[in-house]
């Protein structure tokens, strides 16, 4: 009985120590606000700070750091278990280290210049043979292969790429979609395998190599469709608070971005919200839609939060903002209204309004 006790004893203690270890652990900044380290829920240190020139907020998986050693400063790559991998090999882009994403991260090949991936427990999963790797999403990956540089300026600082191979592969390097480009506005969230091409409205088919077809939603037409169907031709207060967030954002005059609850600055603002929407319905309306994602400087707080990574970026892949502009002309000059939509769980929301020639009360 006593051998069966320490047995059950034992496999509670791994049990814990496996849930400990998947808990994301917090960054917190020395007394002088130069290194950062990590605590767990419980505010017990696990990494002392010893980083600078971190980006992450939450350690997951797998981060890339920056300490210094006895007057050296070397980069690499850190998981959970401390183990480190990558050696100089940080992927840079938008003058920032990469964010792990699904439990995988890329890197670069000092040597070659080429792109790669490791995944949570420092495996290489993709190996550097990539000029460029997207963020991994559901499992899949944009990729670019054998393309050459073609430089935009005498210093060779900045260059786009030429040629090659585009297409989509999955975190085990096996091609899903061949000739097929990075599109922002495809939700790969929402893959389905098709035995020919689907009728579905909003979705976007791709053949693959097997003679099946690959579809995703196309965002701009999923948010147009609901636009038209569920938002404009129901466009009443009650309506319009269902399909807001919890708090709007507003530009006005001049103090310039304000957020409110929804109820109170629907109430106040519906006529002016409501005509510049229904302009939309004449035959003549001049519009278009652009994609993007949060911005963290103005979208803050916890019902914000899960729409951000562990680097604090917007998970824009899987929950972008629509973008509406409604063109106008006032005494000859053009005149953009702008309605921005965040795309949740729960359907699109309104997140934003500017509306330049009518001061937002």
């Amino acid at each position: 009985m006593r051998k069966v006790l320490i047995i059950f004893l034992s496999l509670l203690l791994s049990l814990s120590g496996q849930a400990q270890s998947s808990e994301r652990w917090k960054a917190f900044w020395d007394s002088n606000l130069k290194l950062k380290g990590f605590k767990d829920s419980n505010g017990v240190v696990k990494i002392e700070p010893k980083y600078s020139d971190i980006i992450a907020n939450y350690f997951e998986d797998i981060m890339a750091v920056t300490e210094n050693r006895n007057g050296k400063y070397q980069s690499y790559y850190l998981t959970k278990t401390g183990k480190i991998v990558g050696r100089d090999s940080l992927h840079y882009y938008d003058n920032g280290t990469d964010c792990e994403s699904e439990g995988f991260i890329r890197f670069r090949d000092k040597k070659t210049g080429l792109v790669g991936m490791f995944d949570k427990h420092g495996h290489i999963v993709i190996p550097a043979v990539y000029n460029s790797l997207s963020k991994v999403q559901n499992g899949l990956v944009w990729a670019l292969k054998g393309a050459s540089k073609k430089y935009l300026d005498e210093h060779k600082e900045h260059y786009s790429y030429e040629g090659g191979e585009k297409m989509l592969i999955n975190t085990k390097n096996e091609v899903i979609l061949r000739n097929t480009y990075h599109q922002a506005f495809l939700n790969l969230y929402s893959l389905e395998i098709h035995s020919k091409v689907t009728t579905a409205p909003n979705r976007q088919s791709f053949e693959s190599d097997n003679g099946k077809y690959y579809s995703f939603i196309d965002y701009e037409k999923e948010f147009k469709g609901w636009l038209d169907t569920e938002l404009l031709n129901s466009l009443e207060p009650e309506n319009l608070r269902k399909a807001s967030h919890d708090s709007i954002t507003f530009w006005q005059e001049p103090n310039g971005w304000k957020a409110e609850a929804k109820a109170s600055f629907i109430n106040r603002n519906f006529k002016v919200i409501r005509a510049r929407l229904l302009a939309l319905k004449e035959e003549k309306a001049d519009f278009f839609f652009s994609i993007d994602g949060l911005n963290h400087y103005i979208f803050t707080g916890p019902s914000f939060d899960k729409y951000y990574n562990n680097c604090g970026e917007a998970l824009q892949e899987k929950y972008p903002t629509m973008n509406l502009i409604i063109n106008t002309k006032l005494k000859g000059d053009l005149s953009q209204d702008h309605f921005e939509f965040l795309r949740t769980e729960n359907g699109y929301k309104l997140i934003s309004i500017s509306i330049r020639d009518a001061n937002l009360k």
